[in-house]
């Protein structure tokens, strides 16, 4: 693993251990990772929100940062998004335009990525980063998305407990 990204991870465990709130949490996360990862274009959150009657449940667009996107809801049969979190797996996609499943956002957008964050074992919750790079996304890039997924989740099982 490249020393950077070690560094990087060092950053993140002491961004997760000071962190007051998740959404802090998760705002230092697309940040730190937006700014230290020059392919990291776009970087956010999506929370599920549970649905009400007769609805379907949502993702719901949380802390992010890069361009405005359309996608401030996503129903989970749509999109790369929904089927990461669907699935339960990490999702890397080499080119989202070939990938039938991709929510166009934005015209640069080449690859991307989605990792789930679980709660005692049910995603609730994904980290999204967009490319303007094809196939942008290393092994180790998978790694740390979904290192930071699970900080959000240790913190979201937390909070819920207390």
């Amino acid at each position: 693993m490249p020393t950077n990204y070690k560094e990087l991870y060092k950053e993140l465990e002491v961004l997760a251990d000071g962190a007051k709130t998740v959404e802090d949490l998760m705002s230092r996360i697309v940040e730190r990772l937006h700014k230290r990862l020059p392919h990291f274009n776009w970087v956010g959150f999506y929370m599920i929100e549970k649905a009400g009657a007769g609805e379907d449940p949502m993702l719901v667009l949380g802390p992010y940062v890069g361009a405005e996107t359309p996608h401030k809801r996503i129903p989970l049969n749509q999109g790369i998004c929904g089927a990461a979190v669907s699935t339960g797996q990490t999702l890397v996609v080499d080119d989202v335009n070939a990938d039938p499943r991709y929510l166009a956002c934005s015209l640069e957008t080449k690859s991307e990525i989605v990792a789930p964050v679980f709660v005692r074992g049910e995603a609730v919750a994904e980290l999204d980063i967009d490319s303007h790079t094809p196939a942008a996304f290393t092994a180790d890039d998978r790694k740390l998305v979904e290192h930071c997924a699970a900080l959000v989740g240790n913190l979201l099982e937390e909070t819920q407990d207390g």
